[in-house]
């Protein structure tokens, strides 16, 4: 683990637990609102000192405390810290792990500007996790931005070399039958990915899911490709089924109980990401193929 980005992570992890918490659907997202002014708790308005903003180290020291009135302090402060650490360390370790040999030009991209992207690309989705949880809104700016990161990383898949060696399900790509050409590949995830939501979309009314999950699935079509957004959309089903299902049986939900559904593809994202092969292969021996 390489701790200068863990440190760097958390710093940025700070700053979205800032924006998640401050965010507004009225207002622009980095508007003055959301990052301007000094934090302070919520409890007791005391302004926070700089030892006390500290990623992480504040938390644990303070005991999850406020230090002037001892209040509670949300946990997800350290949680969303720790895991935009892990995002900054772990996401460069898997594209690397994807990447064969470079050099040059190619050598900065595959182990620099591509990687920096994704980094990007998941922090944005903990924002969206995060507004989401709390107002069942995903914003558009993110959506706009996931849109545009979409295009890049589309483009420095085209070269990066053979799409079947970009796929995040490695070789099982090829079982699905898919464009080789990155962009009709990638746009053709995108439109798939878009034609699916809108179904469910009009069947339901609107009662199933939410036009900010459409806009969201797009982008994440675009990144992710063909076969995979696929299974990002399959797993993100299964894990909102279990998920609504444990909820219900520990009393905190009923059948009627919207759920927001950006956690859900943000958290399939994730494990496709990581461990698309690894899913694929676990499937095919479950089914005994």
């Amino acid at each position: 683990m390489n701790p200068l980005l863990f440190v760097f992570g958390a710093a940025l992890g700070s700053f979205i637990n800032v924006l998640a918490v401050r965010y507004d659907s009225k207002r622009f997202i980095f508007d003055a609102h959301s990052i301007g002014g000094r934090s302070h708790c919520p409890t007791c308005s005391n302004v926070l000192r700089w030892f006390e903003l500290v990623p992480i180290l504040s938390f644990l020291f303070q005991r999850g405390r406020c230090r002037r009135c001892k209040s509670r302090i949300s946990v997800q402060y350290l949680i969303v810290e720790l895991l935009a650490g892990l995002i900054c360390v772990f996401v460069p370790w898997r594209i690397s792990a994807m990447g064969g040999p470079a050099s040059g030009g190619q050598f900065l991209i595959s182990n620099y500007f591509y990687p920096a992207l994704w980094v990007l690309v998941f922090l944005t989705l903990l924002l969206v996790v995060l507004i989401d949880k709390r107002l069942y809104i995903i914003p558009d700016e993110a959506n706009i931005f996931l849109g545009f990161m979409g295009a890049v990383t589309t483009f420095f898949v085209a070269l990066r070399g053979e799409i079947a060696n970009t796929s995040f399900v490695g070789q099982y790509a090829l079982i699905f039958g898919f464009p080789k050409n990155v962009w009709i590949n990638h746009i053709l995830a995108a439109c798939a990915a878009g034609v699916i939501f809108a179904l469910i979309i009009g069947i339901t009314r609107g009662k199933g899911m939410g036009m900010g999950d459409l806009k969201l699935v797009i982008p994440l079509g675009l990144m992710f490709g063909w076969p995979d957004i696929i299974l990002v959309i399959a797993l993100s089903f299964v894990i909102g089924a279990l998920y609504g299902a444990c909820a219900i049986a520990a009393g905190k939900k009923n059948l009627k109980s919207a759920l927001p559904f950006g956690p859900f593809l943000a958290f399939a994202a994730v494990i496709i990401f990581f461990w698309g092969q690894e899913v694929i292969s676990w499937y095919m021996r479950a089914l005994g193929v």
